[in-house]
């Protein structure tokens, strides 16, 4: 079913598209419709379909479904404990799953895991304890948050998380131990004695390539990144037109060289540049890009791509992308062009192939 299927998380309800024998995309009916999701994922464990809901004032929800979406049950939520510092879920922010566990970033700062399939969640307190925690500061949200969690698939006790505004974590051993791997990284938005430091950095988004999993990608608040040894070091990647900043950022999975991003304005202008909306992709580890565009609005377009805005299936073809704005498009041939399936959708989260 991989590459067949995409779950579309907005704020207005989750919609399912599914494509048919001749290729075309059809939308079903959504789920949770009126309600805010900001998350979806399929476990590849056992096929069950997880949904992050935010309700806003009355709190995040987990819901599971055994049945591909026809039914979904409340499962528990993360919690952070009472004595700490008074901390309060506010959303879920990443989730994915490997070896029998199932892992949660949130806003604030905190990872938490499931091995019960949502059923309880522990708190990571080895991260959660960390002294650089306290110098962490939230992005786009108020509170720091972790967004992207790449787990090495020859190990998934290797985790690599990415924090705004906390930098990139890594852990070895399940999580019982920390090192903090942003080096390299840089932070326009601070003082010049503090641009360097790695526990301040905002990636927006990290990526991982499957095949080789010391090659990861970041979509930097200013800039890209690139590692080629594991996160020790971090290489910026300049002069890419039109711009360096956005949020969304995918890898090939079998070639560590090809990657994708939306570029943006800057922070203060989220939008197209020149109101257009295009794809840059590399091929050659960032040393050139190019701008993709066939297909995407050309004129008076207004489109943020969110961090979970872009996926890729795992033939390394089919690419999706989702917008504030409720366009959707998707990619049969790695970006070179793109189609609409669906128009109005509501303003769009995340998408994910399933």
């Amino acid at each position: 079913m991989n590459g067949s299927r995409i779950l579309v998380s907005t704020r207005k309800g989750l919609f399912t598209l599914t494509r048919d024998a001749h290729g075309a995309w059809n939308v079903g009916a959504p789920q949770f419709l009126g309600t805010p999701v900001s998350l979806t994922l399929r476990d590849p464990a056992d096929g069950a379909l997880y949904a992050a809901l935010n309700h806003g004032h009355f709190g995040v929800k987990v819901h599971r479904s055994s049945d591909e979406g026809v039914t979904w049950e409340e499962r528990a939520t993360p919690a952070f404990p009472k004595d700490d510092e008074g901390a309060t879920l506010k959303l879920v922010w990443a989730l994915e799953s490997a070896g029998g566990t199932l892992w949660a970033g949130t806003i604030p700062g905190g990872l938490f895991r499931s091995t019960d399939g949502a059923a309880s969640w522990e708190l990571v307190r080895p991260l959660w304890d960390r002294p650089e925690r306290k110098e962490w500061f939230g992005g786009g949200y108020d509170k720091p948050g972790i967004h992207s969690i790449c787990i090495d698939p020859r190990d998934s006790r290797a985790l690599t998380v990415g924090i705004s505004c906390g930098g990139v974590w890594i852990t070895r051993d399940g999580g019982a131990s920390w090192t903090l791997n942003a080096t390299g990284m840089r932070a326009a938005f601070m003082p010049p004695e503090k641009r360097f430091d790695p526990n301040i950095q905002d990636p927006h988004r990290v990526v991982q390539c499957a095949a080789r999993p010391e090659v990861l990608w970041a979509q930097h608040h200013n800039g890209l990144f690139r590692t080629t040894d594991g996160a020790t070091s971090w290489t910026e990647i300049t002069n890419v037109s039109p711009s360096t900043f956005g949020f969304a950022a995918a890898v090939h999975p079998r070639d560590p060289d090809t990657a994708w991003f939306v570029p943006a304005v800057l922070d203060e202008c989220r939008v197209p540049v020149d109101g257009k909306v295009v794809v840059n992709r590399t091929r050659d580890g960032g040393r050139t890009f190019e701008t993709l565009h066939r297909g995407l609005p050309g004129t008076h377009a207004y489109d943020l791509v969110y961090r979970h805005g872009l996926d890729l299936d795992p033939s390394g073809e089919r690419l999706v992308m989702g917008s504030t704005s409720g366009g959707l498009w998707i990619s049969e041939d790695q970006g070179d062009s793109w189609l609409t399936p669906a128009a109005r959708l509501p303003p769009i989260y995340a998408v994910r192939f399933a």
